[in-house]
């Protein structure tokens, strides 16, 4: 076929990527080989390439090609429906149950009208949202409020970065955050992450290789369950002070229900940002997170911000403002922390009382190393437990499983740590991790 714009080619690979004819994770043929396919200059398909991989929809990979990456940023299919009668540790979501009453706080929120011109910020909510970061050792002098976790990941990043650099990741990682980085069209490098986050000298070896982002979660890891440690966080933050040049970003999603206490590598940085989200503590739809910074980070995140959006609701502001100072909700939080970590825990020791390594010193996750991961979930599926296989969680480390236990009953820790124990057995000899 002849007459074949740069501008076509590249909307009929989206085109096929969202109707899935071509999936995640898909190899596209080499630029010579396309261009002997479709008569045209190989510079047009180099060109449609480009175009694609700075909208994130692919990413290449030197001599390995150019690939459909991971999730692009096109029409995202939902996630496969659990089958009846099996038992979902797959979602990642909170526990229902234990998510703070929404309508008594609703109800104490203001009705008066906010119009263009009104202070984007809700004084309360900055107020008590400062006092809870300052407890933690963070810097206050600058604070923005976002629309979630993610929405602040993306204006950070933005604010300093620009296509083609460099962003230090943690791997095993959370997906959307990698995503979000080849959406963005930077590229990700891994970091080795153990219990106690990541590890010196693989920061060390991404730092060395030029990157101008480390983004890390200071507890509450997703999938590994890591929890940066007092000792960690002083050897990182040394090995950090280097490379003053670098945007440090802390993901702290999980907040006051990690299960851990927050030592952070960033605050006080030339650059830096700690990112803590509402959702894991008040629900999934409270999309709302404060984020505090440097001086210039977080101008240049509000200044954006006023050009697109211009702020988050007032009502959602009140909202959360409202929650975190209620007496009750506190303290119902509080019980929620200590429930996620007797889930938790108990999970990690059933597993390695059967010999299975089991990862989860914080969070709502439970990481385990399995030779096959996606055998391993199939079993534990037909078995009648519904978990992750780790692909899409790593970019060059180990194959392992996730194990969400937000609302696991701990009666049944035993039962789905013997199901995994049997279905990695039936992996052969040789096949357990412990």
């Amino acid at each position: 076929m002849r007459g074949w714009s740069v501008n076509d080619l590249a909307a009929d690979i989206e085109r096929r990527v969202t109707e899935r004819d071509l999936l995640p994770g898909d190899r596209l043929p080499p630029v010579r080989t396309l261009a002997g396919e479709l008569e045209i200059a190989p510079n047009t398909v180099a060109g449609a390439y480009r175009r694609l991989g700075g909208r994130g929809i692919t990413i290449g990979r030197g001599r390995e090609g150019t690939f459909i990456t991971a999730r692009p940023p096109v029409m995202i299919p939902s996630d496969p429906e659990i089958p009846f009668g099996v038992l979902d540790l797959s979602s990642g979501n909170p526990d229902p149950d234990l998510l703070p009453d929404l309508k008594s706080a609703l109800q104490q929120v203001s009705d008066s009208t906010v119009l263009y011109g009104h202070p984007s910020l809700d004084t309360r909510l900055v107020e008590y949202g400062a006092e809870l970061l300052a407890a933690d050792g963070i810097e206050t002098d600058h604070v923005a409020v976002v629309s979630g976790g993610l929405d602040g990941m993306e204006r950070v990043l933005q604010a300093h970065l620009r296509h083609g650099d460099r962003v230090a990741v943690e791997d095993p990682g959370y997906p959307p955050v990698i995503d979000l980085i080849g959406a963005l069209g930077y590229v990700a490098v891994p970091v080795t992450i153990d219990d106690e986050g990541p590890l010196p000298e693989s920061l060390v070896e991404a730092l060395d290789r030029g990157v101008a982002a480390v983004v890390v979660t200071p507890r509450a890891q997703n999938p590994f369950g890591s929890a940066i440690s007092t000792e960690r966080a002083t050897t990182l933050a040394m090995v950090l002070s280097e490379y003053p040049d670098v945007l440090v970003v802390e993901d702290d999603h999980a907040s006051v229900v990690a299960g851990a206490p927050m030592h952070s590598i960033a605050s006080g940085r030339e650059r830096w940002t700690t990112i803590r989200s509402a959702a894991k503590t008040y629900g999934p739809d409270v999309r709302l997170a404060l984020i505090a910074g440097d001086t210039v980070t977080i101008a240049r995140v509000e200044g954006r911000q006023r050009l697109g959006p211009g702020w988050v609701s007032h009502l959602l502001q009140q909202l959360v403002a409202q929650l975190m100072s209620d007496t009750a909700i506190n303290a119902s939080v509080a019980d929620a922390a200590k429930l996620y970590a007797s889930r938790r825990q108990a999970m990690v020791a059933a597993l390695n009382a059967r010999g299975l390594e089991g990862h989860g010193v914080s969070g709502l996750n439970v990481w385990v190393p399995v030779p096959d991961e996606a055998t391993a979930a199939t079993e534990m599926e037909r078995r009648g437990f519904a978990i992750r296989a780790g692909s899409r969680y790593r970019i060059r480390s180990s194959p392992g499983v996730r194990l969400s236990v937000a609302s696991l009953d701990v009666a049944l820790a035993d039962e789905v740590a013997d199901a995994l124990y049997d279905a990695i057995s039936e992996l052969g000899p040789g096949s357990r991790s412990g």
